[in-house]
C-alpha cells in the first residue's frame, strides 16, 4: 500500500512556499503551530482561542488542509478553543510515513491525534472527506468526542460520474480568469473557486500523490452504532449525494441525529454558506 507525499523535491518545495504564504495572508491572527506523533506520521494542527475548555476540531475535505477553515477561526475562537487540523495523507504540513487503507486506520489516526491533544469531549467538524473520517471515529474508536457537525460528508453513495464533472468543472472554471469565476462558479455550482488564495494553493498540490481510500457506502449497521449528537448538513444541490435520501436514511437508522438540508448550497458548502455553517457548529458546542 502506498503513503501519499510530493513527487519530488522541488514539488514539496513549491507547495511549502505557497503554503506559508497563503498561511500568513489568511491566518494572521494568533495562533499556535504544533507537529504530533501518530502511527501514521507527524500530523500539524493550528490551536487557536481560549487554552481551556473543550475544543472544536476542524477536518479538511479531500485534497484541503487547515486553511480552508480560515474565515471560521475568528468567531468559532471567540467561543471556544479551536483545533484546525492537517489531516494526514493530504496536502499540508502533516507528513505521511505509514499507509490508512480503510475507514478503520482513518478512525485509529484520528484516535491517536485527539489523545495527544489530550483531548476527551472535542466537537469535531468534518467536511466531506472530514465528515468520512469523523463518522468512521465513532464508529470504530468512540469515546473521545462529544459532538459532530458534518458538512456533506462522504459515504453515503458512490463517487459517481456526476461528482467527477462537478469537480473537473470546478477545477477548469478556477483556471479561467478571475473576472469570470462569480459567473462560472454559480453555473458549475462550486464557490470553492472563488477562493483565489485556496485556488492558487491547490494549484501548488498539483505535485502532490495523494493515497488515501475512496470512501465506501457506510453501511445499515455502522450508521446505527452513531451514539453521539450529530449535526447533518447537507447541500440541497450537492454533487455528492441525493440530500433527500441520505436524510431519510438518517431519520430511519439514526434517530438521534439532526438533520438540515440547506437550500441553494452544494457540495461546498462552507463557502456556500459560511454564516449558517458557523451558528450551526456553535449551537451545537454548546456556544
Amino acid at each position: 500500500m502506498r503513503i501519499s507525499q510530493f513527487r519530488n523535491d522541488q514539488a514539496r518545495d513549491r507547495f511549502r512556499a505557497a503554503y506559508e504564504r497563503t498561511l500568513a495572508d489568511l491566518w494572521p491572527g494568533p495562533r499556535t503551530a504544533l507537529d504530533l506523533p501518530t502511527t501514521f506520521g507527524t500530523t500539524r494542527v493550528y490551536r487557536a482561542g481560549p487554552q481551556s475548555g473543550e475544543p472544536i476540531v476542524l477536518l479538511p475535505g479531500s485534497g484541503g488542509n487547515a486553511l480552508m477553515w480560515y474565515r471560521y477561526i475568528d468567531v468559532l475562537a471567540r467561543h471556544r478553543p479551536v483545533i484546525a487540523v492537517d489531516a494526514i495523507g493530504e496536502p499540508g504540513a502533516s507528513v505521511q510515513t505509514a499507509p490508512i487503507g480503510d475507514g478503520r486506520d482513518g478512525a485509529d489516526w484520528l484516535d491517536e491525534l485527539l489523545a495527544a491533544l489530550e483531548v476527551t469531549a472535542a466537537q469535531v467538524v468534518g467536511c466531506s472527506y472530514g465528515g468520512w473520517l469523523a463518522l468512521n471515529h465513532q464508529i470504530h474508536r468512540p469515546g473521545r468526542v462529544a459532538s459532530l457537525t458534518l458538512l456533506d460528508p462522504a459515504g453515503f453513495a458512490g463517487t459517481g460520474p456526476r461528482f467527477y464533472a462537478w469537480l473537473i468543472a470546478g477545477g477548469l472554471a478556477a483556471a479561467a480568469p478571475r473576472p469570470l469565476r462569480p459567473r462560472l462558479a454559480r453555473l458549475v455550482g462550486n464557490s470553492a473557486i472563488l477562493e483565489s488564495e485556496l485556488m492558487s494553493l491547490l494549484r501548488a498540490s498539483m505535485g502532490f500523490r495523494r493515497a488515501l481510500p475512496v470512501p465506501p457506502v457506510f453501511s445499515d449497521e455502522e450508521l446505527r452504532r452513531l451514539r453521539v449528537p450529530a449535526l447533518f448538513l447537507l447541500g440541497a444541490r450537492s454533487a455528492m449525494h441525493d440530500a433527500r435520501e441520505v436524510a431519510d436514511r438518517l431519520g430511519r437508522l439514526v434517530p438521534s441525529a439532526r438533520v438540515e438540508i440547506v437550500p441553494g448550497a452544494g457540495h461546498a458548502l462552507p463557502t456556500d454558506r459560511p454564516d449558517l455553517v458557523a451558528d450551526r457548529i456553535l449551537h451545537t458546542a454548546g456556544r
